[in-house]
């Protein structure tokens, strides 16, 4: 069985791919039911629940059907026991965007947590720098 960080790695790549096809029960596996997202639209006080994470997603999927890209291109783990947390950059936009502002990655950090042998992400937080 691997050790806790390659199971969230793995985790994570299987996300980052189910966002990348649009495949929404992809994208919802592996969070809790209590996630809190702040991600780059609004709201600004952040989605709470998973019901609220569900609906923040076809959005994204209409967007990113013109041919964006949303691929991970680092990603750090730390696990402890039962709470872990990563980092990565991604590059996401549409071909035209990535191509005027090449440098642009988003980034993100996820809090994890153990429950029943199994890794959750309860906390997710999308982000671009601000120029």
């Amino acid at each position: 069985m691997p050790d806790d960080a390659a199971q969230i790695r793995t985790l994570i790549e299987k996300w980052a791919e189910a966002v990348h096809r649009g495949d929404l029960d992809g994208v919802l596996a592996g969070h809790a039911e209590d996630i809190v997202m702040y991600d780059v639209p609004p709201p600004h006080e952040g989605i709470h629940g998973l019901a609220a994470y569900r609906a923040t997603w076809p959005p994204f999927f209409e967007w990113q059907a013109q041919g964006a890209r949303f691929d991970i291109e680092t990603l750090d783990v730390t696990a402890g026991a039962d709470v872990a947390y990563a980092y990565a950059l991604l590059r996401c936009g549409t071909p035209e965007e990535l191509a005027e502002r090449p440098t642009l990655r988003l980034r993100l950090t996820l809090g994890l947590r153990k429950e029943r042998e199994h890794w959750l992400v309860a906390h997710e937080h999308h982000s671009f720098p601000h120029d």
